[in-house]
C-alpha cells in the first residue's frame, strides 16, 4: 500500500505544554522560504507484512530488519524479500499482559560481533518471572541467536501490566534502559526499585555507568538509577545536541514527552494504592520535579521514538517522530535549542495502520514503524517526497 499526500495539506496540529505554562495551540513551521522548511508529502509502504504483534525492528546492514514479536516470543530476520524465524529462546520469554518480547537495541560493533540487546520478560527454571535485559550473539547466517549473557535483572512485574521495555545505546557507549513501574504505585520514586525509571549501564559488562548520580550507594540496584518517577517508558531517543528524551505512557489525559536530566525526579507518585488520579507530575512532592516538554489530551498511548535526520525531511528533519498506539498516528514534535516546543504534526498519511507501536531509523534515515493490531501486522516504511 503507498500513500502519497501533499503535507501542507494533510497536517493535523494539536496543542503541546510548554514547560512551565498551560496547554496552548500549536503554530505552524514558517512558510517554506528553502528547502530546509518545506513540509514533503510522505510515501508510506507495508514492507514486511504477517506479523503479529511486532514490538521493535532494527536494521542490521546489508538491508536485514531484525524483528520482536511481543506475544510470540519470536526473533524474526528480514532479508531479500524474505522473513523466516530465528532461532532463539522463545519458550523463556514470560508474555502476560502488556509484556513479552519487548525493546531491541544493535551494538556499534554489530557488523563485527553479531551483538545485540533486548528488554524481556524472562520464565527462568524454577518458574519465577521477571524483566531483563539481555545481550546475544546473532550468526554470521543470520540464522540462530544465542544468549552471551543477562546484563541486568529483576525488573519488577506484576500482572505484566506497565512492563516497558526500551532501550538505546547512547554516543557515550553507555546503555540507557526506560523501565514501566509494573501498576506498583511506590516504584517510580523507590530509588531501591529498577521500575518506572531510567536506567544506565555500561553495555558490556552490565555493571553501572559510572556518571550516573547514585554510583556510590550502598544499594546496588540504586546505583543504575539515572532518572526517576516514570509511569511507563515506552520511548527513548538520543537528540543530535546529544540530550536525551523519552515517550511515557501517562493516565487518561496525560501521556508526555520528556526531556531526561541525570538524577532527575519526574512526579509520578500514584499513592495510597494505584491512584490514577493523581497529575503525571507533582510538583508538590518533595524535591523538584521536572516538567514535560509535550503533554497530551485524551491519551494518544505515546509509545517508541525517534528524531528525524536528513535534509530530505525538510521541516520534519531534526523533529521528534514520536508512534502512538490508541492514537494510531505519528506525532512529529519540533522542539527549540533550549528544549521548548515549537509545533507539532500528524500527517494523514500515517493514520492509516492502526495502532502504532516503535519506530525507527533505517540507514537512509528512512522511518521504519511497527503496527500493533494484534491481526494483519506489519513494518511500515516512510519516506519523505
Amino acid at each position: 500500500m503507498r500513500i502519497s499526500l501533499v503535507g501542507a495539506l494533510c497536517l493535523v496540529l494539536l496543542a503541546p505544554v510548554a514547560p512551565g505554562s498551560a496547554a496552548v495551540q500549536d503554530t505552524p513551521p514558517p512558510a517554506a522560504a528553502s528547502a530546509a522548511q518545506r513540509v514533503p508529502a510522505l510515501q508510506a509502504t507495508r514492507q514486511v507484512t504477517g506479523l503479529s504483534n511486532p514490538w521493535d525492528v532494527q536494521s542490521i546492514g546489508s538491508g536485514r530488519l531484525l524483528i520482536s514479536e511481543r506475544d510470540t516470543g519470536r526473533l524474526l530476520l528480514r532479508e531479500n524479500g524474505n522473513t523466516r524465524q530465528v532461532r532463539f529462546p522463545s519458550d523463556r520469554v514470560w508474555v502476560s499482559g502488556e509484556t513479552g518480547l519487548m525493546s531491541m537495541e544493535i551494538d556499534p560493533g554489530f557488523g563485527r560481533t553479531g551483538r545485540f540487546y533486548t528488554c524481556q520478560g524472562w520464565l527462568d527454571a524454577g518458574g519465577g518471572h521477571d524483566i531483563r535485559v539481555v545481550a546475544w550473539r546473532l550468526n554470521d547466517a543470520g540464522t540462530v541467536a544465542r544468549q552471551v549473557e543477562t546484563l541486568l535483572s529483576g525488573l519488577p512485574t506484576s500482572t505484566g501490566r506497565h512492563g516497558g521495555c526500551r532501550l538505546l545505546v547512547l554516543r557515550t557507549g553507555a546503555l540507557l534502559v526506560g523501565t514501566g513501574d509494573a501498576a506498583i504505585g511506590t516504584n517510580p520514586r523507590d530509588l531501591r526499585s529498577l521500575g518506572g525509571k531510567t536506567l544506565r549501564m555500561n553495555r558490556m559488562t552490565g555493571r553501572p555507568w559510572p556518571g550516573n548520580p547514585f554510583i556510590d550507594s550502598d544499594n546496588r540496584r540504586k546505583r543504575y538509577v539515572h532518572t526517576y518517577g516514570h509511569r511507563n517508558i515506552q520511548g527513548l531517543a538520543q537528540r543530535r545536541d546529544g540530550s536525551l528524551w523519552n515517550a511515557e505512557h501517562g493516565p487518561g489525559i496525560q501521556d508526555e514527552v520528556n526531556r531526561l536530566r541525570n538524577g532527575g525526579d519526574y512526579g509520578w507518585h500514584p499513592v495510597p494504592g494505584y491512584d490514577e488520579n493523581v497529575p503525571m507530575t507533582d510538583h508538590s512532592l518533595p524535591g523538584r520535579q521536572l516538567g514535560a516538554r509535550w503533554t497530551s489530551g485524551p491519551t494518544p498511548a505515546t509509545s517508541g521514538a525517534v528524531f528525524v535526520r536528513g535534509t530530505k525531511w525538510g521541516a520534519y528533519e531534526g523533529s521528534l517522530a514520536v508512534a502512538c498506539l490508541q492514537g494510531s498516528r505519528v506525532i512529529f514534535m519540533k522542539f527549540d535549542a533550549s528544549g521548548k516546543m515549537r509545533w507539532t504534526r500528524a500527517p494523514e498519511a500515517l493514520r492509516q495502520f492502526g495502532r502504532l507501536r516503535s519506530v525507527t531509523l533505517a540507514p537512509n534515515n528512512d522511518l521504519l514503524i511497527t503496527s500493533d493490531n494484534d491481526t494483519g501486522d506489519a513494518i511500515i516504511r516512510v519516506s519523505p517526497r
